[in-house]
């Protein structure tokens, strides 16, 4: 393994840290970590986060064979089945029926221009699944572990039950981080590629962005006084 000080971990966390620190600036993830957002408000960011991560994942199904990207789907990591025990918990046994007709009612453009862009990136091109991937579950054993913390206030539960299932994984977020890392420095991607998977990885994080800022302007969520 790479050193870690100098390897494609530490290299892309430091190339896309300003892109990461921006995505909790909107006035939705502010009122989120300051515990302004109710049930159905946090229900509607479920909502979007489902079929990102459904695409993620039947990409990492198309990746399993490749011998660098299918090692990053590490056991454990998977996020679809939780999220969708959320589903049923916020919005009923219905609730694929609710988030479709939700999609095709007040369905947000950012999502759509999020799914459109795992389409095109994560199922023949292994360094662009790998950069969405990374932005999405490793900020998942990250920031995503504060998140969780909060929406348990916001729906009065504790750790592990239906509703906040997304957050918690089978085993210690910091050893799958340091799978993970392990991982991309073991990669064998020279210079070009690893720039351009930096720069995937700036775009993944402005698409995760552009959703909580949509979703507060169509939920008319006031900025912090």
């Amino acid at each position: 393994m790479a050193d870690q000080e100098s390897g494609f971990a530490q290299e892309l966390r430091e190339a896309t840290k300003s892109d990461h620190d921006g995505t909790g600036t909107s006035t939705y993830m502010s009122a989120l970590f300051d515990g302004r957002l109710g049930r159905e408000q946090y229900a509607a960011l479920v909502a979007q986060l489902h079929p990102v991560y459904d695409l993620l994942e039947q990409a990492a199904d198309r990746m399993s064979g490749d011998p660098v990207a299918g090692a990053f789907a590490l056991d454990g990591l998977s996020r679809r089945d939780a999220l969708e025990a959320d589903l049923a918990f916020l919005y009923g046994p219905d609730w694929r029926d609710r988030i479709d007709r939700i999609d095709r009612d007040a369905g947000l453009q950012a999502t759509r221009r999020y799914c459109d862009r795992l389409r095109e990136v994560c199922f023949d091109w292994p360094g662009g699944f790998v950069a969405h991937h990374y932005t999405r579950y490793l900020g998942d054993l990250s920031g995503g572990q504060y998140m969780g913390v909060q929406v348990r206030k916001i729906l009065g539960l504790a750790a592990g039950e239906d509703g906040v299932r997304f957050y918690r994984f089978p085993g210690a977020p910091k050893t799958f981080k340091e799978q993970y890392r392990a991982l991309l420095d073991a990669a064998p991607w020279d210079e070009v590629e690893r720039a351009r998977i930096v720069d995937e990885v700036k775009r993944a994080y402005r698409l995760n962005a552009e959703i909580t800022a949509e979703l507060g302007h169509v939920l008319d969520i006031e900025p912090a006084a």
